[in-house]
């Protein structure tokens, strides 16, 4: 942690200032998947919100520790690649809009059924999976953002620790896979519409920002040549 003094405040105001867009997000998104459904008691709305936030607070703990700077980052309305104005804001559209109110309406008119409960668990352990690649990539590489951007006020560099060492952009399979994981805890099929709609534009995305890592930061180049696959090894 920095010294005593205006780093420090800053510090502090950052992590505030985070932690609640944090709460925010949650308010929402529990307001979008309860009112679309018509009903508080929806059982696997509040598990998926409860697996999720109780994986945001270990996440946020073990950042506080390792990189607080990182949870400040991602708490900025910063500067972005020009083209990842509509392609993330079209992936957070789908991903925190969309979708959790398509699951909401097939929640309360009964579009999908009752699906097994295999298929509500087969989607939880596929959400934790992804959530746990998506925080372990964060923890692993200071400079993960909320927006792609060149880091330059920061001193980026290329991260190669960790999952890193695997696939050139692991928190962006890990937020594929929740992508399409959610609908199936919350039991809609209508939902995965939405659901692969958010991980084609993360495809896109880890594309483009690969391009512009490829083409602007120092040292990722030699980083491509080390490691050959942006999402999954063996395969692209």
């Amino acid at each position: 942690m920095p010294s005593e003094g205006a780093p420090a405040a800053a510090l502090r105001r950052g992590l505030w200032r985070r932690f609640l867009q944090i709460g925010l997000l949650f308010a929402v998104l529990t307001g979008l998947l309860l009112g679309a459904a018509g009903s508080p008691g929806w059982f696997w709305a509040w598990i998926y919100i409860g697996v999720y936030l109780v994986g945001t607070l270990v996440n946020s703990l073990l950042l506080l520790r390792r990189s607080p700077e990182t949870i400040v980052e991602r708490g900025k309305a910063a500067e972005m690649a020009p083209w990842d104005r509509w392609v993330g804001g079209l992936w957070g559209s789908s991903y925190f809009l969309a979708l959790p109110v398509m699951a909401g309406l097939d929640q309360r008119l009964g579009w999908s059924g009752d699906l097994p409960l295999a298929i509500h668990l087969l989607g939880l352990g596929c959400f934790i999976a992804g959530f746990a690649l998506f925080g372990w990539a964060m923890l692993e590489n200071a400079f993960f953002a909320t927006v792609a951007r060149l880091q330059r006020d920061r001193g980026q560099r290329v991260c190669s620790s960790g999952p890193y060492r695997l696939v050139r952009h692991p928190g962006y399979l890990g937020a594929l896979l929740q992508c399409l994981a959610v609908p199936l805890v919350l039991g809609s099929l209508w939902a995965l519409l939405p659901g692969f709609a958010a991980a084609g534009l993360m495809v896109l995305r880890t594309f483009l920002e690969d391009r512009m890592l490829s083409r602007d930061l120092k040292g990722y180049r030699s980083y491509l040549k080390r490691v050959g696959y942006r999402l999954l090894p063996g395969v692209w």
